[in-house]
């Protein structure tokens, strides 16, 4: 693989880490969203990765990038709450909340954050060898 190859394989993976940002964001967005239903409440959503692979040459299954082929809703649990005051309570009181976890959300944006910029680092790098390498001309 050469030099200019760094620079597709690191994009694919700046889209992904970016979807992956997004769907944070919104679920951090909806994290206290309430409804009168367990069916109508905000689940939380994760992004689904698959790498792309290169099948150009004859048994080489070699990686050369990643996609997001989904983005899929978290199953489990909403909280149900009782609160008969609150204007969204069903018949017998109780609203249902998001299963948003806002640590594990936190922790997923570090992590999307950090890998972001270690894309970046590897393009900036491999722009850096590619300067290099025109410079042995000179």
């Amino acid at each position: 693989m050469g030099l200019g190859k760094v620079f597709e394989v690191a994009g694919t993976a700046l889209s992904a880490q970016s979807v992956r940002l997004n769907t944070v964001s919104s679920n951090l967005a909806n994290a206290n969203s309430i409804s009168t239903t367990p069916e109508g409440v905000y689940r939380s959503r994760q992004p689904v990765f698959s790498a792309i692979m290169d099948n150009t040459l004859p048994g080489d299954k070699s990686s050369v990038g990643v996609r997001v082929v989904d983005i899929v809703e978290k199953q489990g649990d909403v909280q149900k709450l009782y609160e008969p005051g609150n204007p969204r309570a069903d018949k017998d009181g109780f609203i249902y909340q998001s299963n948003v976890n806002v640590i594990e959300e936190m922790t997923n944006m570090i992590s999307a954050s950090r890998s972001y910029q270690n894309n970046i680092e590897v393009m900036n790098t491999a722009k850096q060898l590619m300067l290099a390498t025109l410079r042995m001309g000179e």
